[in-house]
C-alpha cells in the first residue's frame, strides 16, 4: 500500500514539473519572411518592366507568402448536456432441507433446516455539463504559404503584457482568397481547420486553477 501511495504521488508531482506556461515568440507561429524574388530583365529598350510593375488597380489583399492580414474573431460555442443511470438489482435464493436416502441428516442431534439468502444491488449516478464561451477581437496574422489550389496558410500570436500577467492570442487556419474583405480582413469563422487559443500566465491565470493536490483527488486514479 505504501509503495502504491508513493508512485502516485511520485507520477502525479512528475506530471506537474512537465508542464510549462507558454512563452512568447514561438518558432511554430513566428512571421514569414518572403523570399526576395529576382525577376529577369527584358531589354525592351524602355525603363517599364512589366515584371517587377505593380497594378495601379490593386485592391491590396493578402495573396504571397509574407503578407499579413487581420483576422476578426467573433467565435461563439454553447453546449449543454445531461446523462442519468440508474441501475437495481435483487436476487433471492432458498435452499430447502437437504434428504439422504429419505432421511434428513442432523448435526449434534438437530435437523439441517432450510436456508434462505437475497442480495440486493443499486446504482445511481447523474451528470449534467452547460458551457458557453464567446470570443471577440482583432489579430493580425501572416500568410505561410499558398497552397496550389489557392488556399492561404496563415499563422500568427498576439502577446499582451499587463499588470497582473501576461495573454496571448494564437491563430492558424486555412483562408480563401474570395473570403478576404477589401480591407484585407476575414472573419473567424471562415477559417477551415482553425487554431484558435487564448489564455495566459501570472496572477490570475494561478488563481483559476486548481493546486496539486486538489488535482490529485479528481484525478482519473483516486479510486474513490
Amino acid at each position: 500500500m505504501k509503495t502504491l501511495l508513493t508512485l502516485m504521488i511520485s507520477t502525479l508531482l512528475l506530471s506537474g514539473c512537465v508542464s510549462t506556461p507558454p512563452k512568447p515568440d514561438n518558432p511554430h507561429f513566428a512571421p514569414v519572411r518572403p523570399q526576395a524574388m529576382q525577376a529577369p530583365r527584358e531589354v525592351t529598350g524602355s525603363i517599364f518592366n512589366a515584371a517587377t510593375s505593380n497594378s495601379l488597380y490593386g485592391d491590396g489583399r493578402a495573396h504571397r507568402v509574407g503578407d499579413i492580414i487581420t483576422v476578426v474573431l467573433q467565435e461563439s460555442t454553447s453546449s449543454k448536456k445531461s446523462n442519468k443511470t440508474s441501475v437495481d438489482k435483487e436476487n433471492a435464493q432458498t435452499i430447502a432441507s437437504p434428504t439422504v436416502f429419505g432421511f434428513e441428516p442432523k448435526v449434534f442431534g438437530k435437523p439441517l433446516s432450510a436456508s434462505t439468502g437475497t442480495s440486493t444491488t443499486a446504482f445511481e449516478g447523474e451528470g449534467k455539463s452547460d458551457m458557453s464561451n464567446s470570443l471577440s477581437g482583432n489579430i493580425t496574422v501572416t500568410v505561410h504559404d499558398v497552397l496550389p489550389n489557392g488556399l492561404m496558410v496563415v499563422k500568427g500570436e498576439k502577446w499582451l503584457t499587463l499588470n497582473q500577467g501576461d495573454e496571448y492570442i494564437r491563430v492558424s487556419g486555412l483562408i480563401r482568397p474570395q473570403d478576404i474583405s477589401t480591407s484585407n480582413s476575414v472573419v473567424s469563422t471562415q477559417l477551415a481547420d482553425a487554431r484558435i487559443t487564448y489564455s495566459g500566465s501570472g496572477a490570475l491565470h494561478d488563481s483559476n486553477s486548481m493546486g496539486w493536490l486538489s488535482k490529485f483527488f479528481v484525478s482519473a486514479i483516486m479510486p474513490f
